[in-house]
């Protein structure tokens, strides 16, 4: 079936077909003509990989994000951001770069992150001198942190297949990688902002304007706070924290910022419904591709296979890297993380590497697969708001490439960047 599967979805990806339809299309195709199973099992398989209950955790901080997402409190993120980092040069980059670590915290999600706060930065950067090209290539760049700082989806799907670690853990250990590649990324624009002569975006406020804003955005913040705090103390499980999520954002979205009206419910409700229905489904389709691997010991035999080659960690995990970054030119996070981590977060486990390190190592090389072509998500998205052909952007984007390998090659030499946190978390 393996010989049938794989050649099939590769195709069928060539083809234009969205991933969870390639990956289900291939398990029939693979069940069809190399097995005696009924084809009904496609479809159990896909059910049997949404009967999970901490998969609830998905369409509540879906649905959280959407309400987060109103006007008034991607204003108050986006001018807090400003504050901070304004004044300086390149002052309107470097604000985009530090909302997008923002947003993160909110949304969980870097398409969330790019089509939200980034497509109104890419209009304030474009009528403060900046080419809109560049503007769009930072939004990519800096939209990369949405899945690695907590909340993260990405995250709760993870720990769903690796049992060495948890939806906490995984938060935590998530916050320093982000921050790095956030710094990162801040670096590059200095340098493009310095050679291109962007200027400041504004004069540098007062520490009285600093305090005003940043009191205007401490509620929409807080939900990081509430999310992280609450399943570190032990408070509440990931699933009822988004829960949780979704009612602090309904009371400060109505009641604080008072930018969200009843009428504005069925709407966000039902935007949260088709994101959450489109992630699902990959998901049920990657837990049957996962099937046949399994029916195949597929996992088994790349197990033995390269724990027979007595590979040290550090050159496993730059294989794994290049293996990774390859995987994610064609394929999303989410189906990345189903069928590739029950491969290679054993083999990781037995060769010594820390659950956790391994777990942010693939987390950042899948959603780095976000921003590279042929079929990076996030490419396509920011091109369609800015009306730009993706060849445009793609061209701009060598220094972020280069900040975003830099994060990588650190993040994987240097495990404490993901497992202090967690240590001292009590993970």
């Amino acid at each position: 079936m393996a010989e049938i599967l794989f050649p099939a979805l590769f195709v069928l990806l060539a083809l234009g077909l969205p991933v969870a339809f390639a990956m289900a299309i291939s398990v029939f195709l693979a069940i069809t003509f190399a097995s005696n199973y009924p084809h009904l099992v496609v479809v159990k398989e896909m059910f049997a990989g949404l009967d999970s209950f901490p998969l609830l955790a998905v369409p509540f901080f879906i649905l959280a994000s959407e309400i987060m997402t109103g006007g008034a409190v991607t204003l108050a993120i986006l001018r807090l951001a400003q504050a901070f980092v304004g004044h300086l040069r390149g002052g309107l980059g470097h604000a985009n770069v530090v909302s997008s670590a923002m947003f993160a915290g909110i949304s969980g999600s870097a398409l969330a992150d790019a089509a939200g706060p980034g497509t109104m930065m890419i209009r304030m950067m474009e009528k403060g001198g900046y080419d809109r090209p560049y503007a769009g290539a930072l939004t990519i760049a800096s939209s990369v942190v949405g899945p690695i700082i907590p909340p993260s989806i990405t995250m709760i799907i993870y720990a769903m297949q690796d049992k060495e670690v948890s939806v906490g853990s995984l938060f935590m250990a998530g916050v320093l990688p982000g921050l790095l590649i956030t710094l990162l990324i801040l670096l590059a624009n200095a340098r493009v902002s310095k050679a291109r002569n962007y200027a400041s975006g504004q004069p540098m406020p007062t520490l009285a304007e600093i305090g005003r804003i940043a009191f205007f955005a401490v509620p929409a913040l807080l939900l990081i706070l509430l999310v992280v705090g609450g399943i570190r103390f032990g408070v509440f499980t990931p699933t009822e924290a988004s829960v949780i999520a979704v009612f602090y954002a309904l009371l400060v979205g109505m009641f604080v910022y008072r930018s969200l009206h009843l009428r504005d419910l069925p709407g966000i409700v039902l935007r949260a419904a088709l994101t959450s229905g489109a992630v699902l489904l990959i998901l049920g389709a990657a837990r049957a591709f996962a099937w046949v691997l399994i029916i195949e010991s597929v996992p088994q035999f790349l197990a033995e296979t390269i724990i027979s080659w007595d590979l040290s960690p550090i050159v496993f995990l730059l294989a794994v890297n290049l293996l990774l970054l390859a995987f994610g030119l064609f394929m999303d996070p989410l189906p990345g993380v189903m069928i590739l981590v029950p491969i290679l977060a054993p083999i990781s486990f037995a060769l010594g590497i820390d659950p956790n390190h391994f777990a942010i190592i693939v987390i950042v090389n899948l959603t780095l697969g976000l921003a590279t072509p042929p079929v990076g998500s996030l490419i396509f998205v920011v091109s369609s708001t800015v009306k730009l052909k993706p060849s445009a952007l793609v061209r701009e984007m060598p220094p972020f490439f280069l900040a975003l390998a830099v994060a990588l090659l650190l993040i994987t030499f240097l495990p404490f960047l993901s497992t202090w946190l967690p240590s001292v978390s009590g993970f």
